[in-house]
């Protein structure tokens, strides 16, 4: 087989092999390429931090795929501020709380304080 021959046969196959390869991953329901809704996100990484029985008080859109709020471990609990990035979730309680109020005040400046001692309710 000539060369010229082979380089052609070969590029035509890794054509097909990425046409099948986008079809696999687009298909259905799109899994890939689909972004997880805000609440379900939120609701996530809250009970990965808090336990399964966390839930959320309040979601306050900020900027880009930032959101603000309040979660709370548990129905009874006092709620807790949070900031929630698409890969991160960080609580007004944490050690880092010069960087929480750094990410309200650039992503989140409408972000509302609740009064001391009381539980932020739905």
């Amino acid at each position: 087989m000539r060369t010229d021959r082979l380089i052609v046969v070969l590029g035509v196959a890794v054509l097909v092999l990425g046409v099948l390869v986008l079809w696999f991953v687009t298909r259905g329901s799109g899994a890939g390429f689909t972004e997880e809704p805000v609440s379900r996100r939120v609701l996530r990484q809250a009970r990965e931090q808090l336990g399964p029985t966390a839930e959320v008080r309040l979601i306050e859109p900020g900027r880009g795929k930032v959101v603000c709020g309040y979660v709370a471990a548990g129905r009874t609990d006092l709620g807790v501020g949070f900031i929630s990035r698409p890969n991160r979730m960080l609580l007004s309680h944490d050690p880092l709380n010069g960087e929480f109020r750094a990410m309200i005040a650039a992503d989140c400046p409408g972000f509302p304080e609740p009064p001391a001692g009381s539980v932020v309710v739905d």
